[in-house]
C-alpha cells in the first residue's frame, strides 16, 4: 500500500536514518549513542524497520516514551536495505540525512565533525563519506569489500577508498535528486560526483558486530554489485554536461 509522505518541514538539522532487519539488541545501545552524539542539535532519529521479527517494535515503542525525537518506520515484508534507506529518506525532515547500518558497527559519534564539513564546504559539498580504517570484519567480508572498492574506483572514479562505509551524511535535497536502484546506497560517491558537485572524506573507527549476524549478505558487495556498478558507468557516461543557471532578474512584480 502506497502512503501519502508528510510535508517537508525542515523541522530539523539533521535526520539520521537507520535501516535494519532484526537488529534488536543492537538498538538498544545504538539508539543512545545517536542521542549523545547529536545532543545540543536539532535532530531526529529514523528506525526503518525492514521486516523484522525479533521484537524490534517492542523496544522502539519502551524507547519512544522517553525520547521524543526517535520515529519508527516499519516495512510489512523485508525490501532490502536499499529500500529501507530510500524510506527513511522520504519520510525525514531534516536539512541533512545522516546514515549508518543497524549492526552497530558504525559509531555515530562521527555525525557532528561530518555535519560541520559540510557546512563548512558550502553547496558545492554535498556528500561527507566515512572511510572505516582498521577493518574488524572477517577475512572474507574484509577482503571481498577490498576488491569491490578497488574494482569500482577504476571504473567510476570518484576517488573514494571505501564507498561502503554506512557512516555518511548527504544534503537531503541532493539525495532525493539521486537515481534509485538497488545498491544506490553503496555508490552516493560517483552520483554525487555525476551531479558535478564534491565529496569530503572523514576516517571513521570500524567496530566489531556486538550481537547478531549480518542479515543482508556478502555477495550484493561484490558479484551482484558489478551489475550496479556497470549501471552507475552508464548514468555517468550519459551525464554529459551539467549546466550553470542563473535566474535572470526580470523585474515583473510577484
Amino acid at each position: 500500500m502506497l502512503h501519502t509522505l508528510p510535508p517537508l518541514s525542515h523541522a530539523c538539522e539533521v535526520s539520521v536514518v537507520i535501516p535494519c532487519k532484526n537488529e534488536r539488541d543492537n538498538l538498544a545501545f545504538l539508539i543512545d549513542e545517536v542521542g549523545k552524539a547529536l545532543e545540543g542539535r536539532s535532530f531526529e532519529l529514523i528506525i526503518v524497520d525492514d521486516g523484522s521479527d525479533d521484537d524490534t517494535d517492542v523496544l522502539l515503542k519502551d524507547y519512544a516514551a522517553t525520547r521524543p525525537w526517535l520515529r519508527h518506520l516499519r516495512h510489512e515484508k523485508s525490501c532490502g536495505q536499499s529500500n529501507a534507506v530510500r524510506t527513511g529518506l522520504l519520510y525525514a525532515q531534516g536539512e541533512f540525512i545522516a546514515t549508518l547500518d543497524g549492526d552497530g558497527q558504525n559509531d555515530p559519534a562521527f555525525f557532528p565533525q561530518m555535519v560541520d564539513a559540510l557546512k563548512a564546504g558550502g553547496p558545492d559539498y554535498a556528500l561527507a563519506a566515512g572511510q572505516r580504517t582498521k577493518r574488524t570484519d572477517g577475512f572474507v567480508k574484509k577482503h571481498g569489500s577490498r576488491l569491490a572498492n578497488a574494482i569500482r574506483q577504476s571504473l567510476l572514479k570518484d576517488n573514494t577508498r571505501d564507498s561502503g562505509c554506512g557512516l555518511k551524511v548527504i544534503r537531503r535535497q541532493v539525495f532525493l535528486n539521486l537515481p534509485f536502484f538497488e545498491a544506490w546506497h553503496r555508490f552516493l560517491p560517483a552520483l554525487v560526483v555525476r551531479e558535478g558537485l564534491k565529496i569530503v572524506h572523514i576516517d571513521v573507527v570500524d567496530r566489531g558486530r556486538s550481537h547478531g549476524s549480518s542479515k543482508y549478505g556478502i555477495f550484493d558487495r561484490l558479484w551482484v554489485g558489478i551489475l550496479d556498478m556497470l549501471g552507475v558507468y552508464w548514468l555517468r557516461k550519459r551525464r554529459q554536461k551539467i549546466p550553470v543557471i542563473t535566474e535572470i532578474d526580470l523585474g515583473n512584480p510577484r
